[in-house]
């Protein structure tokens, strides 16, 4: 059975920073891309970044490019999300995904979902 477990969520002040955690279970690592989405009360759910972890090909939504970088650790099976100078427009619940097929932006390539974790950030 394929897990995803998040963690790392809190409330933070408008410009700190948090790390969240996506430890995967039930699946070889290898063979599966994991994407971070988060989703907003009253919005649609969006794509934050992803990483192909066979080989580190990464991408970052243009609206978290250079504030929010997203890692793996092969040996953990963990995958990461740096969060910098965190705004309001933040603050969503954040999950985590594995797409056994292809990777991106797009929630439909993913196969298996985390139950999330929220962020919330205050001005």
């Amino acid at each position: 059975e394929v897990q995803l477990v998040e963690s790392g969520g809190a409330p933070v002040q408008a410009g700190g920073s948090l790390r969240l955690s996506c430890a995967a279970s039930g699946v070889t690592f290898d063979d599966v891309a994991i994407g971070w989405f988060r989703q907003a009360s009253g919005k649609e759910r969006e794509g934050v970044a992803c990483i192909v972890n066979r080989d580190g090909r990464a991408s970052h939504a243009t609206s978290v490019k250079g504030r929010f970088t997203i890692s793996s650790d092969n040996v953990k099976n963990t995958v990461y999300l740096q969060m910098n100078n965190l705004q309001p427009e933040d603050t969503a619940t954040y999950y985590c995904a594995a797409a056994t097929a292809g990777w991106g932006n797009l929630a439909s390539s993913y196969d298996y979902w985390g139950q999330g974790t929220q962020v919330t950030v205050s001005s």
